[in-house]
């Protein structure tokens, strides 16, 4: 009878306490986030730890670099280009340096049709399936920077990896020269290369601005008659022309990701209203000064006609990348104009995330390239334009 009084007593105060939590949940409701007339949402500062599905080297590199970031000041804003270069070269020495140890190259200087390249080539030979086939990088750095360490960082691992030729392309860039000059200098190396390789056998990538002109380039090669290459890839951006905004701005970099992964970076939020953002360094958008940003070769994905010949694509971002929308749109108008386009997202990573080559995520993601372009290269292209099965 004890035993049964004593179960009775602590089932009432269980549930009044039950009652009592409901009661103080019913009278302090979560707050409701205020949504304006145009859809935006007012989003009041909240944490957000780093995603689970990350790689412990991947989280520590992130602590690291973000706090090397906050740390450091805005002097090079205002710095002149031949600084901004330098500082640029010196960040990514330890990971060119790194890429180099990891994955065994030779690294060689050519020039075709007059523009400067660097031709990297396993120590120990291109594998025999893809002696007939080539790839030519555009490096990144915002179409003003990236030429010495940033291309051999995109270049070296793939051509170590995937047994298989890269080109990188020293392209003409801003603030002494503006567009379509980048355009131009790869369609001479790629015409270069026609005179030994079939359309089918070249492929062509680049992350960052250099995915811009790889979208850019292919534009361009349909402007001027040129044939498409075999494949492509457009790492760490979108085809659209202006990387660095606003994302209000036909052409820009736009979406959610455009205004979520800064803070999700430790940076400043966007301003909704260009009035209010900071004032952009005229080296930033020289390369595309006085150009409309609308403009099918410089923006292609604004294009269904331009982008319904362009050959299979892949695509590479992160959740904390502010090139993961641009990179989903142009996966999606690529997919509605009849292209096989391929979309790969790594959850917690950044913009560009795979120069740090030692992350699990990194290598991760030079398979996928690896296997693409092997996969790709060398395919039939029919009468209609349509690329089918390797041959």
């Amino acid at each position: 009878m004890t035993r049964s009084r004593n179960f009775f007593l602590v089932l009432v105060l269980l549930t009044a306490a039950l009652a009592l939590v409901s009661r103080a949940t019913d009278s302090q409701p979560p707050p409701k986030l205020p949504i304006d007339e145009t859809g935006t949402v007012h989003v009041p500062a909240f944490d957000i730890p780093l995603s689970s599905y990350m790689s412990d080297q991947a989280r520590q590199a992130f602590v690291k670099t973000a706090a090397a970031a906050q740390s450091s000041g805005d002097d090079w804003k205002s710095s002149s280009i031949a600084k901004i270069r330098a500082r640029g070269e010196s960040a990514l020495q330890k990971y060119m340096d790194r890429a180099r140890v990891l994955y065994a190259v030779n690294v060689e200087e050519r020039s075709f049709a007059g523009v400067r390249t660097r031709v990297v080539t396993p120590k120990d030979g291109v594998a025999a399936h893809n002696r007939e086939h080539v790839l030519i990088n555009v490096h990144g750095g915002g179409f003003f920077a990236g030429a010495g360490n940033e291309a051999l960082i995109e270049s070296v691992p793939v051509a170590g990896l995937g047994k298989l030729k890269v080109i990188t392309v020293d392209y003409r860039e801003g603030p002494e020269y503006s567009y379509p000059a980048a355009s131009e200098d790869t369609a001479l190396v790629y015409e270069s290369l026609l005179k030994d390789y079939k359309p089918a056998n070249v492929g062509i990538y680049g992350c960052s601005a250099g995915g811009i002109l790889t979208a850019m380039a292919v534009a361009w090669f349909q402007k001027h008659q040129l044939p498409a290459p075999g494949a492509i890839g457009i790492f760490g951006a979108g085809a659209f022309g202006a990387w660095y905004g606003p994302p209000s701005v036909l052409g820009s970099w736009s979406g959610d990701s455009a205004y979520t992964a800064p803070p999700l970076t430790g940076r400043k939020p966007v301003a909704l209203d260009p009035r209010q953002a900071d004032p952009i360094p005229d080296y930033m958008s020289a390369y595309l000064r006085n150009v409309d940003l609308t403009d099918p070769l410089v923006s292609p994905a604004l294009s269904p006609s331009i982008l319904s010949k362009f050959p299979p694509t892949l695509l590479i971002t992160g959740t904390r990348a502010w090139d993961m929308s641009a990179a989903a749109q142009t996966q999606r108008a690529l997919t509605i104009a009849g292209v096989q386009a391929d979309l790969h997202v790594w959850d917690g990573m950044g913009h560009c995330f795979f120069f740090d080559v030692d992350l699990p995520e990194s290598k991760e993601a030079f398979a996928v390239m690896t296997k693409f372009f092997d996969s790709q290269l060398g395919r039939k292209v029919t009468p209609e334009g349509k690329y089918s099965r390797r041959h």
